[in-house]
């Protein structure tokens, strides 16, 4: 496959990997093209892959972590919820909505892309594991944390009753 094939294919798929991860369009554009210009300069290396794609998200993660640890404030992305079901009463699914993504945008860039490759890109842990190049241990207790928080901020009735859970009979 040629590069610009696998643009044509994959282009959309990697902008919409870098919304989920950053929360914010403009974000995950460039977080897109960062990754396709890595990838070109390799590109001879890259398709001779058994998976190019899953290089070139792993490039797309990497770059989206490592401008985390760069941003020296802790921007919290304003996301206007864009929901596309329809129920009785649609304030209560934009609520939600909002909800969910202010809850995404609270956890660490680790909890946050460990989510988003776990429930988005439905990676297993130990291809998790592989793409943040981290044990298969800390991507299993990383999700269950970052679980953990959202339920936290979804419910907070959820950690309050927390303990109450394990003294049931």
């Amino acid at each position: 496959m040629e590069f610009d094939e696998y643009v044509a294919v994959r282009g959309q798929q990697l902008v919409r990997l870098g919304y989920v991860l950053s929360g914010d369009r403009y974000r995950a554009e460039d977080l897109a093209q960062t990754a396709l210009m890595h990838t070109y300069q390799h590109w001879r290396r890259v398709r001779r892959m058994d998976d190019p794609h899953a290089y070139v998200r792993r490039v797309l993660v990497n770059a989206h972590v490592s401008a985390a640890r760069r941003s020296s404030s802790r921007e919290a992305p304003l996301v206007m919820a864009e929901s596309a079901h329809s129920e009785p009463d649609p304030a209560l699914a934009v609520a939600e909505h909002d909800a969910m993504w202010r809850a995404l945008a609270e956890l660490s860039p680790r909890e946050r892309t460990v989510l988003v490759l776990r429930y988005y890109e439905d990676l297993d842990h130990a291809s998790i594991a592989a793409v943040l190049g981290i044990k298969d241990s800390t991507a299993r207790a990383t999700v269950s944390r970052a679980l953990a928080a959202l339920r936290a901020a979804h419910d907070p009735a959820i950690v309050k009753g927390a303990s109450d859970d394990h003294d049931r009979p």
